[in-house]
């Protein structure tokens, strides 16, 4: 029997999650969070640095041929008014739009809008064609400047091209080369699906589940014709306020954003969206990569389709000026449907010379229009405020955009130590959590000393410094323990700080950082790797914990306290604690800690077992404490954690017992944050190697590298 029409592998082995582990078992643990950018997936190599690389950059070159772009109109995908500003400008700001301040996840900092889900969002359609368009400048300057700078750069230099003073731009963003599966984008099985599915109740905007900030599933923000596609701008403005709030935008910011996104180019909706294909991920071979393509009616030009609305929103799209404010303010607005059928409103007898002409054609005028957004900046008291006064006042407006297109595009990038280029601002923002510099040259030794006779147990010095430096988010590179802000309001008060025995710790350490000269940040790292270092020689282990010295202590007046509440831990596995339940599990909880602090799988499984070990469990609790020798740095919590002598059983609302199945004894107690590292079957192997009796040194070594990956996490400095 022939085997010829037989296919050689499984049948959609590699095109579906089908036979993947979670399919078949739905509760298991996916620990590829933490492994999701591995080396493995970067095809520049693990010693390929682009902060290197962007020093052979010629900058002011790419820069000239960046602005020749805007106007080289290209016949497959022609520019509107033979100028891409508006489609640079929307590239920019879809890449830069996804960022949330409540995990500082999104944004335009890695270049994923590359790829799946957001190269095929429908709010991003025809992006595609952008990021083709820039593909010959990304050819020609090559591993020098990374695409995730690139996209945001175009927007710059479009705004630039079209009359726009700009605040600056920074370089430095590396890019990644795999898709950024960690981000929950909402639990929706359909794109667009109604906004229903993500809210308590939609007329509600506070209700919008956590940590999402758009309205629907595959947009950016909201929908512009209105929430679940029906008009009332005064419910879009409550939904406006909230979006915006959650990407740390205030009321004027948010209008100067809207306005200024909105003075120049157009939307597309002349035509069927019927004739659209697939997006990009979903496209045959033979697109190219692309997607939304038009097979059936002439798709470029005036005939375009991308959102479904159509039209210019002023009378000078491809000029910076006060158009969107003097003909929001001149007409009166009628609901209107664009040629394929999407909600807009447009002027009631506008004048002919208001009108903008088409794209192909300047003989050709058309109506200007608004979306429902746009009429919220009218209707809504607050915002109208704001776009009156910027209405009288044209360099308020260009002042205020400005800046908050370069926080827009720069917020994800963290503390400005990270921008690079002759363009960086002088000024410090607020948003950008200024540390000033520390002192480098206090004696380390004298301090250790000090730290290690002052009567603070291994616990105080280890959970202090911990907590100090567990705030960092490598998603936006906010928090950590540079700038010593677990002193200040509001993390002196958070209750994961335990805030009693916080300023007990600091009032001891306080006067040991002003007797040496150094900061206070730099002593409580310091006073943990002490700790650390009591603990391993507790262990029989004499090791040093490596320690740069050169933090600072930022001032109140330095800490915007608002923007650092997404911050507060509600949750830390490491300190086998949790404010309240949550519909996701204990362990999950951990995972994305362990994720947004940088971890690794096996990183995490040293620390925690470490952790226990030490004593810092939140309030002292005895869960996962499996060891007799608390403040020792053993491997003890593996050992018996993987001890067949014990078995486990429930014994209440994530709690367990570890009992003794020969005397009955109940030994430990545990939660789900221990037991998972003996049940899910990866992280059981990590603890069995570490429970092994030849890796105990292993263990405290690879406690101490994890932990200085810790305490080290914010210092782009060195």
């Amino acid at each position: 029997m022939s085997d010829s029409g037989k296919c050689p592998v499984p049948h959609g082995a590699n095109t579906t999650a089908d036979s993947a582990n979670e399919y078949w078992w739905p509760k298991s643990l996916n620990l590829e969070i933490l492994h999701q950018h591995d080396t493995k997936t970067n095809p520049l190599g693990a010693d390929f640095d682009y902060l290197e690389e962007l020093k052979k950059l010629d900058i002011a070159a790419l820069k000239k041929d960046m602005h020749a772009l805007m106007t080289d109109s290209q016949s497959w995908w022609p520019a509107d008014w033979g100028h891409y500003g508006g489609l640079m400008i929307r590239l920019s700001w879809h890449a830069a739009g996804t960022y949330r301040v409540a995990d500082g996840r999104g944004g335009a900092g890695s270049g994923s809008n590359r790829f799946a889900p957001l190269n095929s969002w429908p709010d991003n359609a025809n992006l595609d064609k952008a990021r083709r368009l820039l593909w010959p400048i990304k050819k020609k300057y090559g591993n020098k400047v990374s695409w995730a700078d690139l996209l945001v750069l175009a927007g710059t230099i479009a705004y630039e091209s079209m009359g726009l003073k700009t605040f600056g731009f920074a370089f430095g963003r590396p890019d990644i080369w795999y898709p950024e599966t960690d981000i929950y984008w909402g639990n929706e099985k359909e794109w667009l699906a109604p906004s229903d599915e993500r809210y308590e109740d939609v007329k509600d905007a506070s209700t919008l589940a956590n940590p999402l900030a758009a309205v629907q599933m595959g947009l950016i923000y909201v929908n512009p014709e209105g929430i679940n596609g029906k008009s009332d701008p005064l419910l879009t403005a409550a939904h406006i306020r909230e979006t915006f709030a959650r990407m740390a935008m205030n009321d004027e910011e948010t209008v100067a954003l809207t306005a200024g996104g909105h003075t120049v180019g157009k939307a597309h909706g002349n035509g069927s969206a019927k004739n659209l294909g697939p997006a990009p991920e979903a496209a045959e071979l033979e697109e190219a990569g692309l997607g939304w393509m038009n097979h059936t009616t002439r798709g470029i030009g005036r005939d375009t389709v991308t959102s479904g609305i159509e039209g210019a929103w002023t009378t000078n799209p491809t000029k910076w000026d006060g158009g969107y404010f003097d003909l929001l303010f001149k007409y009166d607005w009628e609901l209107k449907k664009s040629p394929a059928g999407a909600t807009q409103w447009e002027p009631i007898n506008i004048d002919e010379a208001d009108k903008p002409v088409d794209v192909e054609d300047p003989s050709i005028k058309y109506n200007p229009m608004m979306t429902d957004a746009d009429m919220a900046m009218k209707i809504d008291p607050a915002y109208r405020a704001i776009s009156e006064r910027f209405q009288k006042d044209q360099a308020a407006f260009d002042d205020a955009f400005a800046r908050v297109w370069f926080k827009l595009t720069h917020r994800d990038m963290g503390p400005k130590v990270r921008y690079i280029g002759p363009d960086v601002p002088a000024e410090d923002l607020i948003w950008q959590d200024p540390v000033p510099a520390g002192n480098t040259k206090f004696n380390v030794a004298e301090a250790k000393q000090a730290i290690a006779t002052s009567g603070l147990s291994v616990a105080d010095l280890v959970t202090t410094a911990w907590d100090s430096a567990r705030t960092y988010r490598g998603s936006d590179k906010r928090g950590g323990a540079n700038g010593s802000r677990i002193r200040l309001a509001p993390q002196k008060d958070w209750e994961g700080n335990e805030p009693a025995r916080l300023a007990r710790v600091l009032s001891v350490l306080e006067p040991i950082a002003t007797k040496s000269g150094a900061s206070i940040a730099d002593v409580i790292v310091l006073a943990g790797g002490v700790g650390v270092e009591m603990a391993a020689k507790a262990a029989g282990h004499n090791v040093e914990v490596p320690f740069t010295p050169g933090r600072g202590d930022a001032t109140a007046a330095q800490t915007d306290a608002d923007s650092f509440a997404p911050l507060e831990p509600i949750h830390d596995g490491f300190r086998n604690w949790q404010a309240k339940d949550y519909v996701v599990t204990p362990e999950e909880l951990l995972l994305d800690r362990a994720q947004l602090m940088g971890l690794t799988a096996p990183e995490m499984t040293v620390l925690l077992g470490g952790m226990r070990v030490l004593g810092t469990n939140f309030g002292g609790t005895k869960h996962g404490v499996f060891t007799e020798k608390i403040g020792s740095l053993t491997p003890d919590f593996f050992t018996n954690l993987t001890d067949m002598d014990y078995v486990w059983e429930p014994a209440g609302v994530n709690l367990y017992n570890m009992r003794n199945r020969n005397t009955g004894e109940v030994k430990f107690t545990a939660t789900r944050a221990d037991l998972v590292f003996g049940s899910n079957s990866v992280l059981r192997s990590y603890a069995e190697l570490y429970a092994q009796d030849d890796n105990k040194a292993k263990f405290v070594n690879d406690f101490v590298a994890a932990w200085i990956k810790v305490m080290n996490a914010d210092r782009f400095d060195i």
